[in-house]
């Protein structure tokens, strides 16, 4: 595998950065996963405005146009021989001293990563996904906006493991006002009866591409979804449940906490939502 590493492409074994960069030093930079179907990049510009907007947020200038990011992802792909897969876009603050300052760093580092994804075993698109709360809480909005999609992800990744021990794939995580934020990867969508509700980004819930798509493919179904402050009574409660992410597209949940979802089966709407989901890629899509 070849890995873009600064304008050039290096094979997998010798992409390397410094240990003084603070994107490992602290966590200092951003990055986007963004999936690759046929040949054509779903939702590039999606990912490369949020990628902007995150960069902007924590004062990261990137020297790289749009469009010389753009032309990369896809480079990176033909590079690799990819059709279908999954890219991880990477920027990083670049070499600094061991302080904080932001200001002590120079060259951002911009890595891109084109390679096959594994999935969700089809059994759970099948069957629907048992998870549990985690313990581990989402960090509070006024600490870190959801909205920036930084290289620190331990917060994540605890819960992540809460998932684990328990024998689970994800976990909702909670704010620390007890309202549901997101998974530790995916973002999440239930149902009421006839309502659909999802938690807004002020619950700590990030900005998903993916999660985007499906809005916009339930208001082409006529199906409104309210974004609401949502507690773990109103899911364990709900009649349907599915998750949504770039590697997990969308997937149903029919378990939360032992508790089961509608009739413990995946609902029939999010049957049709991911039967549309696949329809919809290579139209909102960059070719390679």
């Amino acid at each position: 595998m070849k890995v873009f590493l600064n304008g050039s492409f290096v094979d997998q074994a010798d992409a390397k950065i410094s240990v003084f960069d603070h994107g490992l030093l602290y966590g200092d930079g951003v990055f986007e996963g963004i999936r690759l179907y046929k040949g054509c990049v779903f939702k590039l510009e999606e990912h490369l405005e949020r990628l902007e907007k995150s960069a902007k947020a924590i004062l990261l200038k990137m020297p790289w146009s749009r469009k010389e990011i753009s032309d990369a992802v896809c480079a990176s792909c033909r590079e690799n021989g990819l059709k279908d897969g999954y890219i991880r876009l990477i920027v990083t603050r670049g070499v600094g001293n061991l302080g904080l300052s932001h200001k002590n760093c120079k060259d951002p580092q911009l890595i891109i990563i084109a390679d096959k994804i594994t999935l969700y075993p089809q059994e759970f698109y099948d069957n629907g996904l048992k998870i549990i709360t985690s313990p581990t809480r989402r960090m509070n909005p006024a600490a870190l906006p959801p909205m920036v999609k930084s290289l620190n992800y331990l917060n994540n990744i605890l819960a992540k493991a809460d998932a684990m021990q328990a024998g689970c794939l994800e976990a909702i995580m909670l704010n620390d006002q007890g309202y549901v934020a997101e998974c530790t990867g995916d973002n999440i969508f239930i149902r009421h009866g006839d309502r659909w509700m999802t938690p807004p980004y002020h619950a700590g819930a990030l900005k998903g591409i993916t999660r985007g798509a499906v809005l916009e493919l339930m208001a082409d179904m006529d199906i409104t979804v309210d974004e609401v402050n949502l507690t773990r009574y109103e899911v364990w409660t709900a009649d349907e449940m599915f998750l949504t992410g770039t590697a997990a597209e969308v997937i149903p949940v029919v378990d939360v906490d032992g508790r089961v979802i509608g009739d413990g089966t995946p609902g029939a709407a999010t049957a049709k939502l991911l039967d549309a989901f696949h329809k919809k890629v290579c139209v909102d899509g960059t070719m390679i």
